[in-house]
């Protein structure tokens, strides 16, 4: 049990020490990576490539495969946090004396993990594994885009006071784990097509 309270007070220094560089203009952009209304916009372009570049059968099969992977990724995260019921550094009366800096207003009560951070990673694997069912492209800069926006989201979670460090560590990996999965099972398909 020492290690596991030495584990969480160095989650907690860390998510600290990230949280306390802000000031407004930094802050305007933590937030603006956080909002999810403005991934739909991106995702909706994605989706309308995915078809462009593999063709209607493909990209059914492609984009089913984000769908089903938001899907599974959204619920494995509410069952995780409603199990684990780590609560949200925003949550945390030690964080918030310690000079938490909030950006944005109460969510759920608990965070562990994060389905911001485990969403845009998952869905970063998930869509680069999509894009490689058309095999006259390497898609490498659309690699370097998108799991560059999933750090950032994850990155920002941290930032506005959402989620400790280790939130947003557990949910990259989920993620990534997740997408992984569907993104294999839309390769599978594709190649049966």
């Amino acid at each position: 049990m020492e290690g596991l309270a030495e584990i969480v007070n160095l989650d907690r220094n860390i998510t600290l020490a990230i949280n306390s560089w802000h000031n407004p203009v930094t802050d305007a952009v933590w937030q603006f990576f956080s909002h999810v209304q403005i991934w739909y916009a991106m995702y909706l372009i994605i989706i309308v490539f995915v078809f462009i570049r593999l063709g209607w059968k493909k990209g059914l099969v492609v984009t089913a495969s984000f769908i089903l992977f938001i899907v599974a990724c959204d619920q494995l995260a509410n069952l995780i946090k409603h199990a684990t019921c780590r609560l949200r550094p925003m949550e945390d009366a030690d964080m918030l004396a310690r000079g938490l800096h909030v950006l944005e207003g109460h969510g759920g009560l608990y965070g562990f993990f994060s389905g911001h951070a485990a969403n845009c990673f998952g869905f970063a694997v998930c869509s680069t594994m999509g894009f490689h069912n058309d095999r006259r492209r390497s898609y490498r800069w659309y690699s370097i885009f998108i799991f560059t926006w999933a750090i950032l989201v994850g990155l920002s979670r941290i930032f506005v006071g959402k989620h400790f460090f280790g939130d947003v560590l557990v949910g990259f990996a989920a993620g990534a784990l997740i997408g992984f999965l569907f993104g294999w099972l839309g390769q599978l398909i594709c190649r049966r097509l």
